[in-house]
């Protein structure tokens, strides 16, 4: 039985807890919260040492800031570690962590867990056998309308801790990886409605190392159905609907998710012939359980990361490029 422990047992990290608890050969080795009240029936822990020693691995579900120095401090502890997302506060923090993980040689996973979705997987193989020929366009819809009380907590009004870094990381990464490295960004953001720090609104434009471009339109003051955590149904806490949040176009078709709807015509392209929808069947499957159990085979050793500590810093520095061309109106470049 391999032992996950949770440090940190707010919205997410209680989704890993009951995740760890419904997944087979793995359990929970530790919680560590200092916050947290009536867990008597959860194995608490006073402090991360404690909490590497009782486990085989950690998750880090904790605030954005306190990513870094945890993740150091575990893997310095010989402890393997999956940071929930963002890997870190800033594009720095992340290769710090990056670069201890390899120094160290103890296997570090970030928290993208929609690549543990086999809607993912499946979008992966279809373009990949290239039936949407060479990408050309994608479109990221994340409008997800969140009350004022989630802002109540302090550190959610901050800059770094806005729907940028908790939601549209996930669509970044998502869409780098089915459609390559983004290496260019030009962005708009607005914090109209609330005014705190953290954006509420942001757009912006992406051009991919393949030639293609995107665009991403995120807003969580926007009530609308346009989101991956609205449409693809991996949390019951959310009202599932059935629209698309991303959409990528090539030459030879058209991939609409978490609907799985290929268009494409026998004669095109060509605009006067009919088109045609296909829609893959397929079964579904609870993502954060399959990071669970992935997370449990990297610790005995039995798989490597299906996304990596450099995945993570890729989508960093990607997310932190956005908010640069937002505040400063100008192109902003990542490196590859």
């Amino acid at each position: 039985m391999t032992r996950i422990g949770v440090a940190g047992a707010g919205l997410i990290g209680k989704r890993h807890i009951d995740a760890i608890a419904r997944t087979p050969g793995v359990e929970l080795g530790g919680v560590l919260d200092p916050g947290l009240q009536g867990a008597e029936s959860l194995p608490m822990v006073t402090d991360l040492a404690a909490l590497a020693a009782c486990s085989d691995g950690v998750i880090l579900a904790v605030p954005n800031a306190l990513h870094a120095p945890m993740a150091i401090e575990l893997l310095e502890a010989n402890c393997p570690v999956l940071v929930e997302k963002p890997l870190a506060g800033t594009a720095a923090e992340g290769a710090k962590i990056v670069a201890t993980a390899e120094r160290t040689n103890v296997p570090l996973l970030v928290g993208h867990h929609r690549r543990h979705n086999p809607l993912i997987a499946k979008a992966k193989e279809i373009i990949e056998r290239g039936d949407l020929g060479q990408i050309t366009a994608v479109h990221g819809h994340c409008w997800l309308p969140k009350p004022d009380s989630y802002y109540d907590t302090e550190w959610r009004q901050s800059s770094g801790a806005g729907p940028l870094f908790i939601n549209l990381i996930h669509d970044v990464d998502v869409l780098m990886y089915l459609c390559g490295p983004i290496t260019r960004v030009q962005a708009f953001e607005s914090n109209a409605i609330r005014g705190a720090e953290a954006e509420e609104v942001s757009v912006a434009i992406l051009r991919f190392a393949s030639g293609a471009l995107g665009t991403v339109n995120l807003s969580d003051v926007s009530l609308g159905p346009w989101s991956w955590e609205l449409t693809a149904g991996e949390n019951p806490a959310y009202p599932a609907t059935d629209q698309s949040s991303y959409v990528i176009g090539g030459r030879k078709g058209s991939l609409a998710l978490p609907n799985l709807t290929l268009w494409n015509q026998s004669d095109g392209p060509d605009w006067w012939a009919p088109i045609s929808a296909t829609r893959m069947p397929l079964e579904a499957a609870n993502p954060l359980e399959a990071q669970i159990a992935h997370f449990a085979d990297v610790i005995r050793g039995a798989a490597t990361p299906l996304v990596s500590g450099a995945d993570g810093l890729r989508a960093v520095q990607v997310v932190e490029a956005i908010k640069q061309a937002a505040q400063t109106g100008a192109f902003v470049t990542i490196a590859c």
